[in-house]
């Protein structure tokens, strides 16, 4: 049997990253995530897996984030019982960012369920529980970097350092008979905070690579240059009178934004300003940074006052959240998600977005169809929990804490690798990021190139180029690439129809305009 290797997740998107490997001993994973971004890939969360749980025989996670290791608690309610392989820092972050997830699915769930009660529409179940993430965590098994794993089959692996965020790993496979896998993973930036510089092996058989960046170059700057930007942005908004929300990913974003803010105070650079870091999650990321002091490569002393300045005040209950919707103006609030798809930045938003005199910075990529991306896109009205909301607030964007290589970064991790020998599979971006980035690597290298599309299958001969296998999506590409679906386009439509009827000059033609909706909808054909 030949091995085959499965794209489960972030092809053609970059959310919930999923690779299968097939053996004639076994199955492995590489990463399990959630999928995020337009309720269309969010609803394969709740459909059934495109693989029996029950028969992998081990899980391999590059990094902590949920759109890579998000569904490893759906695996485990699932009959998954296996090892899940990870570094030491990973199974740190794991350990309360997985059981936060089970939290938060139920919490919607359970705000979902009280409209479908009040609409006639039946209760549904979260995709997996805090207890589930939390039986979950047994099965993790920290590695070191550069060490050896024996897996099931005569399957062994290697994790390398990525440079993405605190414990992130590219993962190096040998299979059975000596061809090398290489997995990117997320690959970083370089110059980062909190993480050294990527490494990974050379001359590897099989790549494949991550394009989030892929059809682009960010501006180069140093750490200096980022805090001088950062100072500038936080100045216009404290000059604009009103609060500064940042919604930010609680996991390493964070902490790099709360460092540099709390070095510019520090050194007189910007004023003794409130910091509010209002997310339960960045509270228990931000002790797990200062845990692993030691595999920080800046400015980290004293361990005393790491991520801990006298300006900072940590919110833990929504009682304290609630609070600072009393606070108008001149504070500076941290809070996740960092697409503002949940979590308390909602209610933040709710609170601020009207008001001219509030700014919004994001600091991280935006997926399609989130908040984040509506508002960064220059949506003049959003919906937020079900209550619409004008956008009067400056919306600002700072791309210089990305955790991503831009395209530069990407091609020169890519050449370092050396010859690759029999195929190069390019996952994790939108289709113009990853087309972008296979033209120019098809300028560079005669390796066979391809392009995955969600479920996609392709098999691994040890002596020619990849081939591909049937395979049945769980999605259209169309679907899958489609960065606004049916429910986004209700959203704006029904914002649309309201704030038509709002400026009608008379009930007469408010009533008019309905006739003429209603009668569109009776011409439709059903």
């Amino acid at each position: 049997m030949t091995a085959t290797l499965a794209f489960h997740g972030a092809a053609g998107t970059v959310t919930g990253s999923c690779l299968r490997l097939a053996l004639p001993g076994g199955e492995v994973l590489i990463d399990c995530g959630l999928f995020q971004g337009p309720k269309t890939l969010k609803e394969l969360n709740w459909r059934p897996f495109p693989f029996d749980p029950r028969r992998l025989a081990a899980v391999l996670l590059t990094h902590a984030h949920i759109d890579h290791a998000g569904l490893i608690p759906r695996l485990f309610a699932e009959g998954f019982r296996g090892p899940v392989f990870a570094t030491e820092a990973t199974c740190d972050l794991c350990r309360f960012m997985l059981p936060d997830s089970g939290s938060i699915q139920e919490a919607e769930v359970e705000r979902l369920n009280r409209r479908n009660a009040e609409r006639g529409r039946p209760a549904v179940r979260p995709i997996y529980t805090a207890r589930d993430a939390e039986a979950s965590l047994a099965l993790f098994r920290p590695v070191a970097y550069d060490a050896w794993v024996d897996l099931p089959g005569e399957l062994r692996a290697r994790f390398w350092n990525a440079g993405h965020m605190l414990g992130s790993a590219s993962i190096e496979l040998v299979l059975p008979g000596g061809g090398h896998l290489l997995v990117s993973g997320d690959i970083g930036p370089g110059a980062k905070s909190f993480v050294s510089n990527a490494e990974a092996p050379h001359d590897p058989d099989w790549l494949v690579l991550e394009t989030t960046y892929g059809d682009r170059d960010r501006e180069d700057a140093t750490p200096e240059e980022r805090r001088e930007r950062l100072r500038t942005e936080v100045l216009a908004a404290l000059a604009a009178g009103g609060n500064l929300l940042i919604p930010a990913f609680a996991v390493e974003r964070t902490q790099e934004l709360l460092h540099d803010l709390d070095l510019l105070i520090e050194r007189s650079r910007l004023p003794p300003v409130p910091i509010v870091i209002d997310s339960p999650l960045a509270a228990e990321a931000t002790a797990c940074f200062r845990r692993h002091l030691r595999e920080l490569p800046e400015e980290t002393e004293p361990a005393e006052t790491f991520l801990s300045g006298p300006n900072i005040r940590i919110t833990r209950s929504v009682e304290e959240s609630k609070a600072l919707n009393r606070v108008t103006g001149g504070m500076i609030i941290l809070s996740a998600s960092g697409m503002a798809e949940a979590g308390r930045i909602r209610h933040h938003l709710l609170n601020n977005l009207w008001r001219a005199e509030a700014t919004v910075l994001f600091v991280g990529y935006q997926a399609p169809g989130t908040l984040g991306r509506l508002l960064l896109d220059g949506a003049e009205r959003v919906s937020i929990m079900g209550t619409e909301v004008a956008v009067r607030a400056r919306i600002r964007s700072l791309d210089l804490y990305s955790g991503h290589a831009d395209r530069r970064g990407l091609l020169a991790w890519l050449a370092a690798r050396g010859k690759v020998g029999r195929g190069i599979f390019l996952v994790h971006g939108e289709p113009e990021a990853r087309d972008s980035l296979a033209a120019l690597v098809r300028e560079r290298t005669d390796a066979p190139l391809f392009l995955p599309e969600l479920d996609a299958v392709y098999a691994l001969p040890p002596d020619r180029a990849p081939e591909p296998r049937r395979a049945a999506p769980r999605l259209a590409p169309e679907a899958a690439h489609a960065p606004f679906d049916w429910h986004n386009e209700r959203a704006r439509l029904l914002m649309e129809l309201r704030r038509r009827l709002d400026e009608a000059g008379d009930d007469r033609a408010r009533a008019e305009l309905l006739h003429r909706v209603r009668r569109a909808l009776e011409e439709t054909p059903r």
